[in-house]
């Protein structure tokens, strides 16, 4: 099958020379064990060069969309190529959520743990917190199992996909609930410095959205529902107000492909995300960087970005900010410690947000603001090793697991070593 031409945001132009989409794992096995330079592709929703490779690409997609729920155990073993989407309808059928949902249910679920994507929530973890066990295929065609506990684990879950390709994956899960999301408006700027930690610990999950132009911003406030029937959300918050229909993210467009708000109860995974499964977000008229800093400097860090507002504002869609437990998987931005990330929709213009790139990461470089490798970034590859502290590890555990760079690839080589 000839290989797909570009990422979902049309920056990216694959350079494989074929893409595979095997039917069973045992085909995937055989695929791998035949390829001399192999890399996965997720939903291609990556912004960075992560997935590219010279070589051949698979897709997990064809692979059998199993949900297998261990009750016992508050455990779900899924099919790495299923998206979180057609994931939490069977998952919440059967009385159970995850803790925690990206903003889009597009992502498939091992491209987004590969790469430590997220959501947001003071005490939620990101997406790759909730692996309990994965399934990798090696260069060889072997299939390993490590689970939780075992001394590679904590190496191997956010792998950027540099170890193997991952077939499957169990996930910690939680008794199913329902949330209630409102959208307040007007929050000020100075309020979300002064007040940054009690407002992001007002509900289950708050993101706060600014265009780094207008002296106020909108925040999105997700709550777990446990008040009684005749619950009201308060019409006003901080020094914010209780928006009068839903909104979208990004400013003058329509709410049609957001999930509910205005306080209508509904169950989590049509809630948590922003946006809806049965819509695309939009059409891929955008280009994406995030940077995630320790919860301590949060408003250092946000002051720091206004400092080079100027130079942000024009060529920005949307930036939202979020906040994410921490974790121990070794290349997770959040490894260590926890953190609040400063997320930017960009205007589809390489060449004109390129630039703006590297202005901010010196203004967050005080800070140890560590890049989401799916997104764009410009950080210097000798710094990595300084902001994540276990890439060292990581290089001696990917050499251990694949000794010829069968799952290297530009993106790998570069940045990892």
């Amino acid at each position: 099958m000839s290989a797909p031409r570009t990422n979902w945001a049309g920056n990216i132009t694959y350079g494989a020379r074929r893409v595979h989409t095997p039917a069973s794992v045992d085909e995937l096995r055989e695929v791998v064990a035949g390829s001399s330079r192999i890399r996965a592709l997720g939903s291609r929703h990556s912004f960075s060069e992560v997935a590219d490779t010279d070589g051949d690409l698979v897709s997990l997609a064809g692979l059998p969309h199993t949900v297998e729920v261990d009750d016992a155990a508050a455990r779900v073993t899924v099919a790495a190529g299923m998206r979180y989407g057609d994931l939490c309808r069977p998952l919440h059928e059967q009385g159970w959520a995850l803790h925690n949902l990206g903003s889009l249910p597009h992502i498939s679920v091992a491209g987004a743990v590969a790469t430590a994507t997220h959501g947001s929530g003071d005490e939620l973890g990101n997406l790759a917190a909730a692996v309990a066990a994965l399934q990798l295929v090696t260069a060889d065609g072997d299939l390993v199992t490590l689970r939780r506990g075992d001394d590679d684990f904590a190496g191997a879950v956010v792998g950027l996909g540099a170890l193997g390709i991952v077939a499957g994956m169990t996930l910690d899960v939680v008794p199913a609930f329902d949330v209630r999301q409102e959208v307040y408006e007007g929050l000020s700027r100075e309020t979300l410095e002064k007040r940054f930690d009690e407002i992001f610990a007002t509900a289950y999950s708050v993101s706060v959205f600014t265009d780094w132009s207008a002296p106020t911003v909108r925040s999105w406030v997700k709550r777990r529902v446990s008040e009684p029937d005749g619950w009201a959300p308060d019409p006003t918050w901080m020094d914010a107000r209780l928006a009068d229909g839903p909104r979208h993210p990004v400013p003058g467009m329509p709410a049609v492909n957001c999930t509910a708000q205005l306080g209508v109860a509904g169950p989590w995974y049509d809630r948590l995300p922003h946006f809806r499964l049965d819509f695309t977000p939009s059409s891929g008229e955008e280009l994406q960087s995030e940077y995630l800093v320790p919860r301590a400097v949060a408003a250092d860090a946000l002051r720091a970005l206004g400092g080079v507002a100027d130079r942000i504002a024009p060529v920005l869609q949307i930036c939202e900010i979020r906040t994410v437990a921490a974790d121990d998987l070794w290349l997770s931005p959040a490894y260590g410690q926890d953190v609040v990330g400063f997320h930017f929709t960009w205007v589809r213009d390489s060449a004109a947000v390129l630039p703006v790139l590297p202005l901010m990461e010196r203004e967050l470089a005080p800070f140890g603001a560590r890049p989401h490798w799916g997104k764009l970034f410009t950080v210097d590859p000798e710094r990595l090793p300084e902001l994540f502290s276990r890439l060292t590890d990581f290089r001696r555990l990917r050499d251990r697991y694949d000794p010829q760079g069968t799952f290297g690839n530009a993106f790998v080589d570069r940045h990892v070593g």
